[in-house]
């Protein structure tokens, strides 16, 4: 069982499954998590989000790179792997990151920045799948999450752009509750790798247009839930089976 896991997943070559083990990488991996603003201009940038098909049995990642500038999209994968692991809360990054960086090596350029769907460091061990993804491939990260994990936070107004901080519970900053879109539910922002906790929200609004989440996941979130397998043709597909 381990050498097959290891062959599906390379990136956690050294860790045996015992969840006790990965909750301890992800204090480890968090030491090393940079939220400074580490990076250049912000040519491509690229959204990733997973699904999964068979009843679960297939891991199905969705990398989508867009032009930095005017949010056309340049290139779509979506990358399939067995899927060896079950939903372990707070361990979510070893169950979808082997097929999330299928995915982003099969979009053939490296992005200037990654929106990934879930959370950076607003997570009870400080390393959510962005912050793990940015540690592993040392690029710009940032969560955008649908729902919240771990922390509070004060009252949200309603307008476009209002936000208020997510706090832990010793009160640390760990991320912005964030209204993207009037009315609308928020999202929960936190920076994964390079990116600071200021500029993180910010990023994300820069990327919204009409809709609730920033382009790049947006556009991810559609293939990864197979919604737009008839209107995309031209997306390439990465597998292992």
């Amino acid at each position: 069982m381990t050498s097959d896991r290891n062959q599906l997943y390379p990136t956690f070559a050294e860790w045996d499954g015992n969840t006790a083990a990965a909750r301890d990488l992800q204090r480890q991996l968090a030491q090393k998590v940079v939220l400074d603003d580490d990076f250049g201009p912000l040519k491509t940038i690229a959204g990733v989000d997973v699904g999964f098909e068979d009843g679960g049995k297939i891991t199905r990642a969705a990398a989508v790179l867009l032009d930095g500038e005017t949010l056309q999209p340049l290139n779509e994968v979506v990358a399939r792997l067995p899927t060896c692991m079950p939903y372990i809360p707070g361990l979510l990054s070893f169950r979808e990151l082997p097929a999330v960086l299928r995915a982003l090596e099969a979009l053939g350029e490296t992005p200037d920045l990654i929106l990934s769907d879930g959370h950076g460091i607003a997570h009870p061990r400080g390393l959510g799948i962005a912050a793990h993804l940015g540690v592993i491939t040392g690029l710009p990260t940032i969560g955008v999450a649908k729902t919240i994990l771990t922390g509070e936070h004060g009252v949200l107004g309603e307008r476009r752009g209002d936000w208020v901080d997510l706090l832990d519970k010793t009160g640390r900053i760990i991320g912005t509750v964030l209204r993207s879109k009037e009315k609308v539910r928020p999202l929960f922002i936190s920076p994964g790798n390079r990116v600071s906790l200021a500029s993180a929200p910010e990023l994300v609004m820069r990327y919204v247009t009409r809709y609730r989440l920033p382009e790049p996941t947006r556009l991810a979130d559609r293939l990864a839930s197979r919604r737009d397998e008839k209107r995309s043709p031209r997306t390439k597909a990465a597998s292992l089976k």
